[in-house]
């Protein structure tokens, strides 16, 4: 049975929600940080000083825990030919679990990778992504990997820039929109149902929406301050993606997100892990200024 959790990206925008479901489930969860007095965490999480380069510090980290949930991602401002914490991180990681008492992963993954090879599109990124779902799946250690839509926090912490809402290129399809809270709550439901054997799961929202539909949406319900829509081509991002390694990545994963055909998945998810509850209008309005 899992009660003990080693949580990696417990910091970032996606980490904050799933860690604090964890917490309210009653597992005991220890946070693997860079350094512990900047992480400003809840008071019942252990955190650990380490990082993934540094395969030492994770066998520590991995003593006595029961499994690990990883929250990683490639950086904006990441060169294809930098550390990768959902490879070359991720290769460390499976080795120091050898070492260790853990008998359980899950991974963060996403749906949008799965836009690989469509229309002519491929991304060094998405090749990292698939990698990482590689390396999970023949590392001999039970898993979960969770495939999320577009999660609503990328409406209030990317998509908005101050007091604008920015869009780039045509949404051409809905996406199924889901909070970060519903989406921890699944999470450990998972770590509840699963013992032994390995699952995947579709991470979708209630409600599908094209990105401008979305990003109307969460204006018209956000009540700290009036927000207005800045649009651009998605050509202009490419071009500036040339002298931008930001922009480079902004171009591409809009270019994915715009034109992937995104179906309804999720229903095995919602039987066996619980449907969400946050609607978008919900979320706007109950967010903190």
């Amino acid at each position: 049975m899992v009660t003990k959790i080693l949580f990696i990206g417990a910091t970032g925008m996606l980490g904050k929600p799933v860690l604090q479901q964890l917490v309210q489930a009653g597992f005991e969860v220890t946070a693997l940080v860079r350094n512990a007095p900047k992480a400003n965490l809840p008071t019942e999480v252990r955190t650990i000083e380490g990082d993934l380069q540094d395969q030492a510090s994770l066998v520590k980290a991995l003593e006595n825990q029961n499994a690990v949930y990883l929250n990683l991602s490639v950086k904006q401002t990441e060169g294809k030919n930098a550390f990768h914490t959902e490879t070359d991180g991720l290769r460390n990681l499976l080795e120091a679990i050898k070492k260790s008492p853990v008998k359980r992963l899950a991974y963060l993954s996403s749906v949008v990778q799965r836009y690989q090879g469509m229309n002519n599109f491929h991304w060094w990124v998405f090749d990292v992504k698939q990698e990482a779902l590689r390396l999970i799946k023949a590392s001999g250690v039970p898993y979960t990997i969770f495939y999320p839509s577009n999660f609503m926090e990328t409406l209030a912490y990317v998509y908005r820039q101050g007091n604008k809402m920015l869009l780039a290129g045509k949404s051409n399809h809905k996406m199924y929109f889901i909070a970060g809270e519903d989406y921890g709550r699944q999470v450990a439901q998972s770590f509840r149902n699963l013992p032994t054997e390995s699952r995947e799961y579709d991470v979708q929202g209630t409600e599908a929406f094209t990105a401008d539909e979305a990003v109307q949406t969460f204006i018209t319900h956000y009540p700290h301050a009036k927000l207005s829509i800045s649009r651009a081509p998605l050509g202009m991002l490419k071009f500036a993606g040339y002298f931008s390694t930001k922009m480079n990545y902004g171009a591409h994963i809009l270019e994915a997100l715009n034109n992937y055909p995104e179906p309804f998945t999720s229903q095995n998810t919602w039987d066996e892990l619980g449907k969400p509850t946050i609607t978008l209008p919900t979320f706007a309005q109950n967010l903190k200024p």
